[in-house]
C-alpha cells in the first residue's frame, strides 16, 4: 500500500490525476483500452477536475461503477446520473463510454445482467475474473467502501462479482455493488480523500487495521493507494 500525503485538495486532485493518467497510459499502450470503475461522493468531484488535465484517448476509456443505487437516472441519488450531467458536459467523453446498470430488471437480475455487462466487455468466461484497470473508491464515516457495509453477508461473498443488495444502512436501501473478490482483481485501487473528518477512519482502517470493509481491499496482483490531504492523513 502506497500512502501518499499531500498539502491540500488542490494537491490531492493533481496527484490522482497523474496516478490516474499512469493507469490510463499504461492500459492503452497494452490493449488499446482503459477500463476504469467510478464511485460517488467526492470521486465525482475530484474526476471533473482531474479528467480535462490528463494527456490522452479519452475514446478508449470504457467506465463502469463500483456501486449504484437502485435508482432511475434522474434521481439525485443516481451515481451514473450525477457523472452524466456533471461530468460528461465538462469534457469529449460520450454516454456510450459509460455502463450503466439496468433498473427495468428487478434487483437480483439487475446485478446478474450487470455482471454479465461486465464479464462482455472483458470477452471472459464464467470462471475467470476480470481485472479493471482502476477502481476509484471512496469510504463512508462507518468504513464502508463501495455497498459494502460493516457486518453485512457480502462481505462474505465468493462467487457472485457483481452482488444485489437490498438492505443497506445507508438509503436508498436497494442497490448494486462490486464484491471482494472482483474489486481485489484490480491492477490499482485509489483512495482519494480531504478534511479533518476523514481522519478517524483512516486511522482505523489503514492504521490500526480494524476489520472494516475498506480495510479489505487488497489488490492481490495489483496496487493500493491512498491520497489523502494533510487533515484527512494526520495519524498516518
Amino acid at each position: 500500500m502506497s500512502k501518499i500525503v499531500v498539502n491540500n485538495e488542490s494537491e490531492v486532485t493533481e496527484r490522482l490525476t497523474s496516478e490516474i493518467s499512469k493507469c490510463a497510459k499504461r492500459a492503452i499502450d497494452e490493449r488499446d483500452a482503459f477500463r476504469i470503475g467510478l464511485s460517488g461522493g467526492s470521486v465525482l468531484n475530484f474526476l471533473c477536475k482531474a479528467i480535462p488535465k490528463i494527456q490522452t484517448d479519452l475514446s478508449k476509456w470504457k467506465f463502469f461503477f463500483c456501486d449504484e443505487r437502485y435508482v432511475d437516472e434522474t434521481h439525485p441519488e443516481s451515481t451514473y446520473g450525477v457523472y452524466k450531467t456533471k461530468l460528461v458536459p465538462e469534457t469529449n467523453l460520450k454516454l456510450q463510454q459509460f455502463v450503466p446498470i439496468n433498473i427495468s430488471l428487478p434487483l437480483n437480475e439487475c446485478a446478474a445482467d450487470y455482471e454479465r455487462k461486465v464479464r462482455d466487455e472483458f470477452g471472459i468466461s464464467n470462471s475467470e475474473i476480470p481485472e479493471f484497470d482502476l477502481l476509484l473508491l471512496g469510504m463512508g464515516p462507518d468504513g464502508h467502501t463501495c455497498s459494502l457495509f460493516p457486518n453485512h453477508a457480502l462481505l462474505q461473498e465468493k462467487s457472485l462479482l457483481i452482488a444485489p443488495i437490498a438492505d443497506s444502512p445507508k438509503p436508498p436501501p436497494k442497490r448494486v455493488t462490486m464484491t471482494l473478490p472482483l474489486i481485489n482483481n484490480a491492477k490499482c485501487c485509489i483512495f482519494a480523500m480531504c478534511g479533518a473528518s476523514k481522519a478517524e477512519m483512516v486511522k482505523r482502517v489503514f492504521v490500526d487495521k480494524e476489520d472494516l470493509p475498506a480495510g479489505k481491499i487488497s489488490p492481490k496482483n495489483g496496487e493500493l493507494i491512498l491520497i489523502l490531504d494533510t487533515e484527512a492523513g494526520k495519524y498516518l
